[in-house]
């Protein structure tokens, strides 16, 4: 039988992270099959009822989709604008998915949907560095020295950034524009439109091109793909390789 540990159920099934899932159980906040759990060494197969709280756990299986999200769209499961959301373009998928971090509104580019906390809070932990590579619009014209400030990391909000890699696609010099690659591993507020506000060059349009490994190849806007098993395999083994 296919068993795990209580709290990687517990953040499979998108209830919290592990972490936190394990501080509920020592809390005494979880039963199993109307047990109440205590011990963290408990496992359960798929079988076995969960409740926290008293509220069952609706255990389901993980699911993970890269979208290309287009710009003008939420990325969050609700807004209280009633603008759209993410969530818009998956009206036949049953899971309770949800976004891995958050794309400004007027970004577009890849976003990764799923329903596996564990995974999800992973990602989304500064210490995981998992790399997101932007292709940025900005007004004027990139040199050479303004690529080597973006690599070594620029002050935003009293902190600096860390380590980059920067790159000149091309220049516009009627149009006094440039297009550059910028691959990040922190996912500060508004970081990349900062970044390029530091060395004056102002975003004018902001694309994200990849999330790690998985790009956006073959994927138009507004449309998703789901991940193969081995690209979720090695999305994991990637954040165990980032830890250590």
């Amino acid at each position: 039988m296919n068993e795990i540990r209580l709290q990687k159920a517990m953040a499979d099934a998108g209830v919290t992270s592990r972490r936190k899932s394990e501080e509920l159980i020592l809390a005494g906040h979880v039963k199993v099959n109307g047990k109440k759990v205590s011990q963290l060494g408990t496992k359960v197969s798929p079988h076995d009822e969960i409740m926290v709280d008293g509220i069952p756990v609706e255990r389901e299986k993980l699911v993970y989709y890269l979208l290309y999200k287009p710009r003008s769209v939420i990325t969050s499961v609700k807004d209280e604008k009633n603008r759209v959301t993410v969530m818009t373009f998956f009206p036949d998928v049953d899971e309770r998915i949800y976004p891995v971090g958050r794309l400004d509104y007027d970004t577009s580019g890849a976003v990764l949907m799923t329903n596996d906390g564990e995974l999800a809070n992973q990602l989304m932990h500064p210490k995981f560095k998992m790399e997101k590579t932007y292709q940025a619009k900005v007004r004027g014209i990139v040199t050479p020295d303004d690529l080597k400030r973006l690599e070594a990391g620029v002050v935003i909000d009293r902190r600096k950034t860390a380590k980059a890699k920067a790159s000149l696609i091309s220049t516009d010099n009627v149009k006094k524009t440039s297009l550059v690659s910028l691959t990040i591993h922190e996912g500060r507020n508004h970081q990349v439109k900062k970044m390029f506000q530091v060395i004056n060059k102002p975003v004018m349009k902001l694309k994200r091109e990849s999330y790690g490994f998985l790009n956006l190849d073959g994927i138009q806007p507004g449309k998703w793909r789901a991940l193969k098993l081995n690209e979720v395999n090695r999305l994991k083994q990637q954040v165990m390789r980032n830890a250590k």
